[in-house]
């Protein structure tokens, strides 16, 4: 059963929907203090009318433009996404380079084809999956 479970959670689809989901709403964080410190007093301030608060920022027209309150969500952006990338992402690529695969890799590469321009032809392909027209070798 434990060697089940832990297929399971080693599966590539499973950690990179993991990632990303991290990645998301760490993201949401910073986007979220963004709106809330920078944009959402701009507005009220053009519309006249508000409080003010402490930090690194400015006043304008009563409302608090809290520049610090970004930066601290900034930071923590990129400090958190570092912590998912040297905890997670980098010991699960060596575990699956291990196992014989390659994950959060560069993508193969392409070409294009002469007849329908595509760019996303495999190199080694000898017709096209878009147009289905013959490939000269590569």
């Amino acid at each position: 059963m434990l060697k089940g479970f832990k297929n399971f959670l080693m599966q590539g689809d499973l950690i990179i929907v993991a990632v990303g989901l991290v990645v998301a709403l760490a993201f949401s964080t910073l986007i979220k203090a963004f709106t809330d410190s920078i944009i959402t007093p701009l507005v009220n301030a053009l519309a006249g009318g508000g409080s003010s608060g402490k930090g690194i920022g400015w006043t304008l027209n009563g409302q608090r433009v809290d520049v610090g309150a970004f930066i601290g969500a900034l930071i923590y952006f990129i400090i958190f996404m570092a912590v998912i990338y040297f905890l997670i992402v980098v010991p699960y690529r060596a575990y699956m380079r291990k196992r014989g695969k390659t994950v959060f890799s560069d993508p193969p590469p392409t070409r294009t084809c002469p007849s329908c321009k595509l760019n996303d032809v495999p190199v080694d392909a000898v017709r096209c999956p878009h147009c289905t027209s013959d490939l000269a070798a590569a």
